[in-house]
């Protein structure tokens, strides 16, 4: 016998050679590296994709559908925009947006759902024949739009409207922009030649020059793992929690009668239907009866538990949650614990997170219905942050380019408004966590 290890290397796989006869292998199993979904903008021709395969919304409308902390946070926060709808000194302006029956409160909010979600939101403008005037506003779903290629000034003409994105990239593998509804961007200096234009809002955000990101981009990876970790749960208990058992058996059987084995557990002991159900086996001799190995567990069941911690602070980090009460998510420590503190924490979270958004938008609707309605003020009654009663006062937030003598005018016309009962109020806990329309 050869006593010396000889040892060569063939990428990943060592050999360890100990004699003619006997020979070790270890092989490196390569694993599923995550994949970061990105968001780069990439030039296609005659347009900027949105992320690299040009469905980087969807991927964040997939975020929103399959994470249950970050869809609470995000309808927590949108619930919120929303308030208690728009005001105005004359109210039947705020009536009719389009032909199709919407109001500005309706436009509003989808605005809401698309600024949160996507960080933008985009508006079809439609001029009177007479060009004098705005006609009707649509609202269009943020994940449709596509910005055409910005022109030898670095601007940009207008975008793309499609709602099929993938399905055209599915069957065809390129894009025929021939066949897509076009709109130039907001202009009222061009309303003459161009009577339909599109009013995109996208802050500014470094590094983009085509699409914005939405605030809690920085959470995405971890917003994956809320799902995967889901998914690991749901996986075993599909499959039994397996693997817990070792099942040997000495029937040197052939393929198909190993499959046939098979196939038989399966349908008698997966799943969590079948759990607790008792196991029966016939043999022909003692000899022959198969052996059942109970596998020890790893202590995993403490480690999702401790990632599922994680994950929820981070993902509530993200979204700039303080205090978990807001979802209705009970802590131990910190804000929450009583009315106070948890006042204390929705005010700092309609101040921080909430006002931006609401501001933003004003901003964008006192613009389109200013050329209708001259220096218009438009505001937004603020959700109460505990209970509502008698004597509770109706907060309005305005834009921030509002002047001060009319803020104080409407906040006279809202003083005027029916106070709502004692006792109808929803607490913070059951009133800003609802779906989203």
């Amino acid at each position: 016998m050869n006593n010396t290890n000889t040892k060569t290397r063939n990428y990943h796989t060592i050999q360890f050679t100990m004699d003619k006869k006997n020979k070790l292998n270890f092989s490196s199993i390569k694993r599923d590296a995550y994949k970061k979904v990105s968001g780069k903008e990439n030039a296609e021709e005659g347009f900027i994709k949105y992320g690299a395969n040009n469905l980087y919304p969807n991927y964040l409308i997939d975020l929103y559908n399959h994470s249950t902390i970050h869809a609470s946070s995000v309808n927590a926060i949108v619930e919120a925009i929303r308030g208690e709808g728009l005001v105005t000194e004359d109210e039947s302006v705020l009536d009719f947006a389009n032909k199709s029956g919407e109001s500005w409160n309706d436009i509003y909010n989808k605005v809401a759902i698309d600024i949160k979600l996507f960080g933008g939101f985009s508006l079809e403008v439609i001029w009177s024949r007479d060009r004098t005037r705005i006609a009707e506003v649509y609202h269009i779903d943020f994940s449709y739009i596509r910005s055409k290629k910005k022109n030898y000034r670095n601007q940009c003409e207008g975008f793309y409207i499609y709602n099929e994105w993938e399905k055209m990239y599915t069957f065809s593998g390129n894009v025929n922009l021939s066949e897509i509804p076009y709109l130039p961007v907001y202009n009222p200096l061009k309303r003459d030649e161009e009577p339909k234009q599109i009013y995109v809002y996208q802050p500014y955000s470094p590094g983009r020059e085509y699409y914005p990101r939405p605030d809690y981009v920085a959470a995405s990876k971890v917003i994956d793992l809320d799902q995967e970790v889901d998914n690991f749960h749901i996986n075993n208990i599909q499959n039994g929690l397996a693997p817990s058992l070792s099942i040997t058996t000495f029937t040197n059987a052939t393929d198909d009668e190993r499959m046939a084995i098979e196939n038989m557990l399966k349908q008698q002991y997966q799943g969590s239907s079948n759990a607790g159900s008792l196991m029966y086996i016939d043999v022909d001799s003692p000899e022959n009866a198969p052996v059942i190995t109970p596998i020890p567990q790893n202590g995993a069941d403490g480690y999702y538990v401790a990632i599922n911690d994680m994950v929820s602070q981070k993902i509530l980090s993200a979204h700039r949650i303080t205090s978990p009460a807001l979802l209705g998510i009970k802590e131990n420590t910190g804000l929450g614990n009583n009315a106070e503190e948890l006042e204390t924490a929705y005010r700092l979270f309609l101040n921080t997170v909430v006002l931006p958004f609401q501001q933003a938008i004003l901003s964008v609707f006192e613009v389109l219905l200013g050329y209708n309605h001259e220096d218009i003020t438009i505001g937004v009654l603020q959700k109460n942050p505990l209970y509502e009663s008698e004597n509770d006062e109706m907060e309005v937030v305005t834009s921030q380019e509002a002047d001060t003598e009319e803020v104080a005018s409407l906040e006279d016309e809202v003083g005027d408004l029916e106070e709502p009962q004692e006792g109808k109020g929803d607490g913070i806990t059951g009133g800003i966590t609802g779906n989203i329309d």
